[in-house]
Protein backbone atom coordinates (compact mmCIF):
# COMPACT_ATOMS: atom_id res chain seq x y z
CA UNK A 1 0.00 0.00 0.00
CA UNK A 2 1.72 3.47 -1.11
CA UNK A 3 1.56 6.46 1.38
CA UNK A 4 -0.67 8.18 -0.66
CA UNK A 5 -3.66 5.77 0.39
CA UNK A 6 -3.07 7.04 3.95
CA UNK A 7 -2.89 10.22 3.93
CA UNK A 8 -3.90 11.87 7.65
CA UNK A 9 -7.89 11.71 7.10
CA UNK A 10 -7.73 7.85 6.22
CA UNK A 11 -5.03 6.55 7.94
CA UNK A 12 -5.16 4.60 10.89
CA UNK A 13 -2.33 5.18 13.93
CA UNK A 14 -1.45 2.92 16.40
CA UNK A 15 0.58 2.96 20.06
CA UNK A 16 2.42 0.28 21.04
CA UNK A 17 2.34 1.60 25.00
CA UNK A 18 -0.32 3.48 26.65
CA UNK A 19 1.94 5.45 29.12
CA UNK A 20 2.27 9.28 29.63
CA UNK A 21 3.66 10.02 25.98
CA UNK A 22 0.71 8.17 24.06
CA UNK A 23 -1.50 10.00 26.46
CA UNK A 24 0.06 13.11 25.67
CA UNK A 25 0.20 12.62 22.05
CA UNK A 26 -3.67 11.21 21.42
CA UNK A 27 -4.92 14.51 23.86
CA UNK A 28 -3.00 16.29 20.60
CA UNK A 29 -4.02 14.47 18.05
CA UNK A 30 -7.53 14.90 18.66
CA UNK A 31 -7.49 18.41 19.61
CA UNK A 32 -5.73 19.62 17.04
CA UNK A 33 -8.35 17.18 14.83
CA UNK A 34 -5.34 15.62 12.87
CA UNK A 35 -6.86 12.42 13.16
CA UNK A 36 -10.40 11.32 15.29
CA UNK A 37 -9.33 8.70 18.17
CA UNK A 38 -11.68 5.49 16.78
CA UNK A 39 -9.09 5.68 14.37
CA UNK A 40 -6.61 4.91 16.76
CA UNK A 41 -5.83 1.90 18.94
CA UNK A 42 -3.37 1.33 22.05
CA UNK A 43 -1.96 -1.50 23.48
CA UNK A 44 -0.86 -2.15 27.11
CA UNK A 45 -0.18 -5.52 29.60
CA UNK A 46 -1.35 -3.02 32.39
CA UNK A 47 -4.99 -2.57 31.88
CA UNK A 48 -5.82 -0.51 35.20
CA UNK A 49 -3.01 2.65 34.55
CA UNK A 50 -4.79 5.96 34.58
CA UNK A 51 -3.66 6.75 31.57
CA UNK A 52 -5.00 3.62 29.76
CA UNK A 53 -8.41 4.85 31.47
CA UNK A 54 -7.89 8.23 30.25
CA UNK A 55 -7.24 7.12 26.72
CA UNK A 56 -10.69 4.62 26.72
CA UNK A 57 -12.17 7.52 27.48
CA UNK A 58 -11.41 9.66 24.95
CA UNK A 59 -12.54 6.91 22.61
CA UNK A 60 -9.17 4.89 22.01
CA UNK A 61 -9.30 1.35 21.21
CA UNK A 62 -7.75 -0.59 23.77
CA UNK A 63 -6.17 -3.76 23.60
CA UNK A 64 -3.99 -6.04 25.61
CA UNK A 65 -2.34 -7.45 22.37
CA UNK A 66 0.48 -5.35 20.63
CA UNK A 67 -0.04 -7.69 17.35
CA UNK A 68 -3.87 -6.69 16.97
CA UNK A 69 -2.35 -2.51 17.12
CA UNK A 70 -0.02 -3.53 14.42
CA UNK A 71 -2.55 -5.05 12.56
CA UNK A 72 -5.01 -2.04 13.23
CA UNK A 73 -2.40 0.63 12.38
CA UNK A 74 -0.61 2.05 9.53
CA UNK A 75 1.38 4.74 11.56
CA UNK A 76 2.89 2.40 14.16
CA UNK A 77 4.43 4.68 17.36
CA UNK A 78 6.58 2.55 19.99
CA UNK A 79 6.23 4.27 22.80
CA UNK A 80 7.73 1.88 25.76
CA UNK A 81 11.21 2.30 27.52
CA UNK A 82 14.41 1.57 25.64
CA UNK A 83 14.72 -1.48 27.75
CA UNK A 84 11.52 -3.21 25.79
CA UNK A 85 11.93 -2.04 22.57
CA UNK A 86 13.89 -5.59 20.96
CA UNK A 87 11.33 -7.88 22.96
CA UNK A 88 8.62 -6.01 21.23
CA UNK A 89 10.12 -6.03 18.11
CA UNK A 90 10.69 -9.83 18.33
CA UNK A 91 6.87 -10.05 18.75
CA UNK A 92 5.36 -8.21 16.19
CA UNK A 93 7.72 -8.08 13.73
CA UNK A 94 6.15 -10.89 11.94
CA UNK A 95 3.35 -9.19 11.46
CA UNK A 96 4.57 -5.51 10.45
CA UNK A 97 3.83 -4.90 6.95
CA UNK A 98 5.04 -2.86 3.59
CA UNK A 99 2.23 -0.05 4.54
CA UNK A 100 3.47 0.37 8.29
CA UNK A 101 5.72 3.81 9.36
CA UNK A 102 7.33 3.02 12.20
CA UNK A 103 7.92 5.72 14.69
CA UNK A 104 10.25 4.75 17.78
CA UNK A 105 9.67 7.24 20.77
CA UNK A 106 12.80 5.48 23.11
CA UNK A 107 15.63 7.50 24.10
CA UNK A 108 18.63 6.03 23.05
CA UNK A 109 17.14 3.16 20.64
CA UNK A 110 19.01 3.81 17.19
CA UNK A 111 17.36 3.55 13.66
CA UNK A 112 19.92 0.75 12.65
CA UNK A 113 19.26 -1.25 15.44
CA UNK A 114 15.18 -1.66 14.84
CA UNK A 115 16.04 -2.08 11.71
CA UNK A 116 18.57 -4.76 11.88
CA UNK A 117 15.61 -6.77 14.16
CA UNK A 118 13.06 -6.10 11.58
CA UNK A 119 15.09 -7.22 8.58
CA UNK A 120 14.83 -10.49 9.88
CA UNK A 121 11.26 -10.19 8.61
CA UNK A 122 11.03 -7.37 5.80
CA UNK A 123 13.21 -6.11 3.20
CA UNK A 124 13.07 -2.89 3.27
CA UNK A 125 10.84 -2.02 7.05
CA UNK A 126 10.03 1.79 7.05
CA UNK A 127 11.47 3.00 10.09
CA UNK A 128 11.71 6.51 11.92
CA UNK A 129 12.59 7.65 15.40
CA UNK A 130 11.45 10.82 17.18
CA UNK A 131 12.23 12.60 20.14
CA UNK A 132 9.11 14.73 21.56
CA UNK A 133 7.80 16.17 24.91
CA UNK A 134 4.66 15.92 26.89
CA UNK A 135 3.44 19.74 26.34
CA UNK A 136 2.03 17.88 22.94
CA UNK A 137 -0.83 17.81 25.10
CA UNK A 138 -1.39 21.31 24.71
CA UNK A 139 -0.50 21.63 21.36
CA UNK A 140 2.89 23.15 22.46
CA UNK A 141 5.24 20.44 22.35
CA UNK A 142 8.93 20.24 20.13
CA UNK A 143 9.54 17.56 18.73
CA UNK A 144 12.65 16.20 16.36
CA UNK A 145 12.82 13.24 14.24
CA UNK A 146 15.48 11.36 11.70
CA UNK A 147 14.51 9.53 8.86
CA UNK A 148 15.47 5.39 8.20
CA UNK A 149 17.36 3.66 6.12
CA UNK A 150 14.24 2.90 3.93
CA UNK A 151 12.08 5.70 4.96
CA UNK A 152 10.34 7.44 1.75
CA UNK A 153 10.20 11.29 1.40
CA UNK A 154 6.28 10.94 2.04
CA UNK A 155 6.82 9.17 5.22
CA UNK A 156 8.60 12.15 6.64
CA UNK A 157 5.53 14.65 5.59
CA UNK A 158 3.06 12.03 7.42
CA UNK A 159 4.83 12.14 10.93
CA UNK A 160 5.77 15.88 10.14
CA UNK A 161 2.29 16.56 9.23
CA UNK A 162 0.95 14.58 12.42
CA UNK A 163 3.94 16.54 14.88
CA UNK A 164 3.68 19.44 13.69
CA UNK A 165 -0.31 19.74 14.84
CA UNK A 166 0.70 19.20 18.15
CA UNK A 167 3.44 21.93 18.05
CA UNK A 168 6.64 22.73 17.30
CA UNK A 169 8.39 19.93 14.63
CA UNK A 170 11.79 19.51 12.17
CA UNK A 171 13.84 16.97 10.96
CA UNK A 172 17.63 16.24 12.54
CA UNK A 173 20.40 14.33 11.48
CA UNK A 174 19.98 11.25 13.91
CA UNK A 175 23.11 12.11 16.16
CA UNK A 176 21.39 15.19 17.26
CA UNK A 177 18.31 13.49 18.81
CA UNK A 178 20.57 12.49 22.08
CA UNK A 179 21.25 16.15 22.80
CA UNK A 180 17.49 16.98 21.86
CA UNK A 181 16.36 14.22 24.37
CA UNK A 182 18.65 16.05 27.15
CA UNK A 183 17.18 19.67 26.75
CA UNK A 184 13.26 19.11 25.15
CA UNK A 185 12.70 15.80 26.19
CA UNK A 186 13.46 16.10 29.48
CA UNK A 187 12.72 20.09 29.41
CA UNK A 188 8.89 19.72 30.99
CA UNK A 189 10.21 18.42 33.90
CA UNK A 190 11.98 22.04 34.84
CA UNK A 191 8.56 23.37 33.99
CA UNK A 192 6.16 24.29 31.29
CA UNK A 193 4.33 27.42 31.92
CA UNK A 194 1.40 26.52 29.34
CA UNK A 195 1.23 22.75 30.88
CA UNK A 196 1.01 24.66 34.07
CA UNK A 197 -2.11 26.81 32.67
CA UNK A 198 -3.91 24.58 31.11
CA UNK A 199 -3.85 21.61 33.18
CA UNK A 200 -5.44 20.86 36.47
CA UNK A 201 -2.72 18.96 37.98
CA UNK A 202 0.09 19.91 40.06
CA UNK A 203 3.13 21.36 39.09
CA UNK A 204 5.26 18.10 40.24
CA UNK A 205 2.85 15.90 39.24
CA UNK A 206 3.77 17.72 35.36
CA UNK A 207 7.14 16.69 36.67
CA UNK A 208 6.73 13.33 37.45
CA UNK A 209 4.87 12.52 33.95
CA UNK A 210 8.41 13.04 32.44
CA UNK A 211 10.42 11.01 35.37
CA UNK A 212 10.75 7.83 33.94
CA UNK A 213 12.36 5.60 36.84
CA UNK A 214 15.88 5.40 35.80
CA UNK A 215 15.51 7.42 33.10
CA UNK A 216 17.96 10.54 31.42
CA UNK A 217 14.86 13.16 32.88
CA UNK A 218 15.39 11.75 36.42
CA UNK A 219 19.14 11.79 36.22
CA UNK A 220 19.14 15.50 35.49
CA UNK A 221 17.19 16.35 38.18
CA UNK A 222 19.49 14.58 40.67
CA UNK A 223 21.92 16.38 39.60
CA UNK A 224 20.21 19.65 39.96
CA UNK A 225 19.07 18.55 43.92
CA UNK A 226 22.81 17.65 44.19
CA UNK A 227 23.56 20.87 43.18
CA UNK A 228 21.42 22.89 45.62
CA UNK A 229 19.54 23.95 42.74
CA UNK A 230 16.20 24.16 44.38
CA UNK A 231 17.30 25.60 47.42
CA UNK A 232 19.33 28.44 45.01
CA UNK A 233 16.16 29.35 43.78
CA UNK A 234 14.15 29.51 46.97
CA UNK A 235 16.72 31.80 48.63
CA UNK A 236 16.94 33.66 45.57
CA UNK A 237 13.24 34.11 45.21
CA UNK A 238 13.13 34.72 49.20
CA UNK A 239 16.22 37.29 49.18
CA UNK A 240 14.40 39.23 45.95
CA UNK A 241 11.01 39.80 48.09
CA UNK A 242 12.60 40.68 50.97
CA UNK A 243 14.79 43.37 49.13
CA UNK A 244 12.07 44.60 47.42
CA UNK A 245 10.05 45.45 50.60
CA UNK A 246 14.07 46.89 52.39
CA UNK A 247 14.11 49.09 48.82
CA UNK A 248 10.48 50.18 49.06
CA UNK A 249 11.43 50.82 52.96
CA UNK A 250 14.52 53.03 51.80
CA UNK A 251 12.83 55.02 48.99
CA UNK A 252 9.66 55.85 50.93
CA UNK A 253 12.46 57.35 53.33
CA UNK A 254 14.59 58.85 50.59
CA UNK A 255 17.35 57.78 52.48
CA UNK A 256 19.75 55.64 49.32
CA UNK A 257 20.81 56.80 45.71
CA UNK A 258 20.45 54.56 42.87
CA UNK A 259 23.75 53.38 42.98
CA UNK A 260 23.89 52.50 46.36
CA UNK A 261 20.67 50.75 45.61
CA UNK A 262 22.83 49.01 42.91
CA UNK A 263 25.95 48.06 44.93
CA UNK A 264 23.79 46.91 48.04
CA UNK A 265 21.66 44.30 45.85
CA UNK A 266 25.08 42.76 45.12
CA UNK A 267 26.32 42.54 48.14
CA UNK A 268 23.00 40.61 49.06
CA UNK A 269 22.87 38.42 46.18
CA UNK A 270 26.67 37.34 47.09
CA UNK A 271 25.91 36.39 50.55
CA UNK A 272 23.72 33.61 49.21
CA UNK A 273 25.11 30.16 49.81
CA UNK A 274 26.61 28.37 46.81
CA UNK A 275 27.13 32.22 44.85
CA UNK A 276 30.84 32.98 44.13
CA UNK A 277 32.30 35.96 42.47
CA UNK A 278 34.37 34.45 39.30
CA UNK A 279 37.42 35.83 36.93
CA UNK A 280 38.50 38.43 39.45
CA UNK A 281 41.49 36.56 41.54
CA UNK A 282 42.68 35.04 38.46
CA UNK A 283 43.79 38.58 36.79
CA UNK A 284 41.28 37.92 33.64
CA UNK A 285 39.66 41.44 34.65
CA UNK A 286 36.01 39.60 33.93
CA UNK A 287 33.87 38.94 36.55
CA UNK A 288 30.68 37.55 36.92
CA UNK A 289 28.38 35.46 38.96
CA UNK A 290 28.51 31.90 39.75
CA UNK A 291 25.18 30.15 40.73
CA UNK A 292 26.07 26.98 41.13
CA UNK A 293 28.16 25.22 43.97
CA UNK A 294 31.91 24.56 42.96
CA UNK A 295 31.90 21.21 43.25
CA UNK A 296 30.83 18.62 40.34
CA UNK A 297 28.35 16.33 42.20
CA UNK A 298 28.13 12.96 40.81
CA UNK A 299 25.11 10.60 40.50
CA UNK A 300 24.44 8.74 44.27
CA UNK A 301 22.05 5.90 44.39
CA UNK A 302 19.29 6.79 46.22
CA UNK A 303 18.63 4.90 48.92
Amino acid sequence: MGREATSSDRMSVGFIGAGQLAHALVKGFTAAGVIATHRITASSPDTDLPTVSGLRKMGVNLTTSNKETVNKSDVLFLAVKPHIIPFVLDEIGPDIEDRHLIVSCAAGVTISSIEKKLLQYRTTPKVMRCMTNTPVVVREGATVYATGTHAEVEDGKLLEQLMASVGYCTEVEEDLIDAVTGLSGSGPAYGAAKMLLDSEQHPGQLKDNVCSPGGATIHALHVMESGGFRSLLINAVEASCIRTRELQYLADQERISPAAIKKTTLDKVLQQPGVTVSGVANGSGKSGLNLFNNRSPGIKKKN
